[in-house]
């Protein structure tokens, strides 16, 4: 490596898209950094992205525009991409490259860290158990997330994603607990536009103070929206891991890096896999899901709530296909609901907490969570069915529960997933209208819920 160090080369052949090719050189490694100077005396950065015995193929994260292949010169590090991290982190806002962009000093390094991370041991890894309350009710009642848990949010163009991402971020806590909590927020291709609204969201709550927010914008050069994700994560594991504290990070939004992806392996000639993505884009999202978790004999912990927008309102897609496979669930968004109103427009139906169960129940949320989740996801289901039946045959064809449960359905979607965009119900708040919406029901119908729990919560019992 003592040779790549210590030469400049100006053998730069091709330039194409996001990427230099550099022949006549030797000791250069994969993933090393990179430093080229302009024509004009620019300094950029780029990383190799394949090295040949004579030949590296790199990528350049401030774009090729403007590069001379006869007069630029490159110069290889020997390093791997790193960022200095610091406690310091927390209410600063940093750019997609990770430098401050808050008009802040630079950040005062207590360890330089590999972006790339270092793999957890599958046999280290403690599984995930404790309930974070994020105040939403659809997701704290009948999705709930949990601490080390990776739950992604499928979106759509145009829902209000961006509002559900700030909301969680200004909201999420662990209860019963004082432990130092922190959201480290990535957003990945987005406007100025969003970028501008994030942060002031952040600073009009008072969220900044315990946030650190990674901002790669939509003119920025794409290829640096494939080391932002990493920027993030490596700061939320210094935090998490060596830090003692329970981070939340919120990846918006996947699909923009995942067109970063397409759009270099287009450039390096790649053969495509499904829709032209890139056969290796699984292992690259793994890559990034697989840094949530919790490691036995730590304190702090890591949570992800990736989000993405579905191509076409489309599950199937190869984004969102792929990230139901490495994470633990999803939340999804309707655009069916958003039409109507109802603000998150979460389609309970079709998302899913797969651990959920471990996180809920006695010295956790509360015992008859488990029972009225089943109860609610039971009753809500049947009136769905009975409204698209209403469709075909009439309301005067139902019989005098079916329109109990049609009500119901209207009133579920009306009181337990309609809230107001700064509301933040508690796990008891949430309860407490689950079960109001439940006594709707005769009480042979509560067919999933213990019968001492009935006793103790039902609202006929309760308020007698």
């Amino acid at each position: 490596m003592a040779i790549s160090k210590s030469k400049e080369y100006t053998t730069v052949t091709e330039v194409s898209g996001p990427l230099m090719v550099v022949d006549n050189v030797s000791g250069v490694a994969y993933g090393e950094v990179v430093e080229i100077k302009t024509p004009s005396g620019e300094r950029r950065r780029g990383q190799v992205l394949e090295a040949q015995t004579d030949k590296a193929i790199i990528q350049v994260f401030e774009g090729t525009h403007d590069l001379d292949t006869d007069t630029t010169a490159v110069r290889f590090t020997g390093e791997t991409m790193k960022i200095p991290v610091s406690v310091e982190m927390l209410g600063r806002v940093f750019n997609g490259t990770g430098t401050p962009i808050d008009g802040g000093p630079p950040i005062i390094p207590e360890k330089v860290l590999d972006i790339h991370g270092a793999p957890i041991n599958p046999c280290a890894r403690e599984f995930p158990r404790d309930f974070i309350e994020t105040g939403i009710s659809t997701i704290d009642g009948m999705n709930t997330l949990v601490r080390g848990q990776k739950l992604p949010i499928f979106s759509g163009a145009g829902l209000p994603h961006n509002e559900l991402a700030a909301q969680i971020a200004r909201q999420a806590k662990v209860l019963g607990k004082k432990e130092e909590f922190a959201v480290v927020f990535v957003a990945m291709g987005i406007t100025h536009e969003e970028a501008n609204f994030f942060i002031r969201d952040f600073e009009r709550t008072g969220a900044l103070e315990k946030a650190v927010l990674f901002l790669n914008l939509a003119d920025d050069p794409a290829i640096e929206r494939i080391i932002t994700p990493r920027l993030g994560l490596t700061t939320a594991e210094y935090l998490a891991f060596e830090k003692d504290m329970h981070i939340l990070v919120i990846l918006t939004n996947l699909t923009n890096y995942c067109e970063a992806l397409r759009e270099i392996a287009a450039a390096r000639e790649e053969v495509p896999g499904r829709r032209g993505y890139p056969g290796y884009m699984y292992t690259d999202l793994a890559s990034i899901y697989e840094r949530a978790g919790r490691i036995k004999e730590k304190k702090g912990s890591i949570t992800q709530m990736p989000m993405l927008t579905m191509p076409d309102d489309d599950i199937t897609h190869p984004i969102p296909d792929l990230t139901g496979y490495i994470t633990e669930g999803q939340i999804v968004l309707s655009r069916e609901f958003s039409r109507k109103g109802i603000y998150p427009p979460v389609d309970v139906l079709p998302c899913l907490s797969r651990l959920m169960q471990g996180g809920i129940g006695e010295g956790r949320t509360r015992e008859d969570h488990a029972d009225v989740n089943d109860q609610l996801y039971s009753a809500y289901a049947e009136g769905r069915k009975l409204r698209d039946l209403v469709a075909v045959v009439g309301e005067e064809a139902l019989t005098e529960l079916d329109r109990t449960y049609l009500a119901f359905s209207d009133r579920f979607e009306g009181e337990f997933m309609n809230q107001a965009i700064d509301e933040d119900r508690s796990i008891e708040r949430t309860l407490e209208i689950a079960w109001n919406l439940l006594s709707m029901l005769p009480e042979s119908e509560l067919k999933r819920i213990d019968p001492e729990c009935i006793k103790k919560y039902h609202p006929k019992y309760t308020k007698a």
